[in-house]
């Protein structure tokens, strides 16, 4: 089994450097595609510096492929152009911000490792472990929208716009993605319910930041996920 964990990056100077330490530190064997969507910051020094030493070190079972987009698309555009890279067999979304911690790989790709499961969510909302207490509003936007995907798909999910989601890889396949930000969420969610998915959630840490810490997901963007549930669950 072969994991293919892909990293879309906009701007996380900060963390980059401990996030690939701590998916390194997964013991399966991976491939880390870490795609930057044209950040202004440092990050792209930084992602050149970790290739640079990975190609060095040349560790079999961390194979590391960066990729720059020339401007900042999206992270839907991101994941999009990180999964022409995969070859492995399970897919991990991993976000760049340290949000999720990579010690939850264990246990989210359990479910499809046991043939049960075909998709698994992380849960922020049923139980796991420990939480930054942040937005309420925020919070209850999630559930809002978790609530109108759930009615749209016939699944009762708790929590939809988690970012850990895991594919078995081949339910990826054929599945074209036209969301370019945030709406890769319920598009995603929107096309394997409509395939007949077999959906698990697991639940997992949280250590989510501030926008002065630098979240960048805002009300907008929520108001797009229920444009894009609609438009995905009524057509392609």
């Amino acid at each position: 089994m072969k994991l293919s964990v892909l990293i879309p990056v906009y701007n996380e100077e900060r963390t980059l450097e401990e996030l690939v330490q701590r998916v390194s530190a997964v013991p399966v064997p991976k491939e880390i595609i870490l795609v930057d969507d044209g950040s202004q910051d440092q990050s792209r020094q930084v992602l050149e510096r970790i290739r640079q030493e990975k190609e060095r070190i040349a560790d079999p079972s961390n194979r590391l492929t960066v990729i720059f987009q020339p401007i900042n698309q999206g992270k839907g555009a991101a994941l999009k152009q990180g999964l022409r890279q995969v070859t492995g067999d399970i897919v991990i979304i991993q976000d760049a911000d340290l949000e999720y911690d990579p010690k939850d790989y264990p246990a989210l790709l359990e479910p499809i490792i046991n043939g049960v499961a075909d998709v698994v969510y992380g849960t922020r909302f049923a139980g796991g472990g420990a939480h930054r207490v942040l937005f309420f509003w925020h919070s209850m936007g999630n559930r809002l929208l978790t609530l109108v995907s759930n009615m749209l798909t016939n699944l009762n999910l708790s929590d939809m716009e988690v970012g850990y989601k895991v594919f078995r890889a081949t339910v990826l396949h054929g599945i074209e993605l036209k969301s370019s930000r945030f709406g890769f969420e319920p598009e995603i969610t929107m096309k394997l319910a409509k395939r007949g998915c077999r959906f698990y959630e697991v639940p997992i840490s949280y250590h989510g930041r501030t926008y002065e810490e630098g979240k960048k997901i805002t009300w907008k963007d929520g108001v797009a996920a229920l444009y894009y549930m609609i438009r995905f669950r009524l057509a392609d």
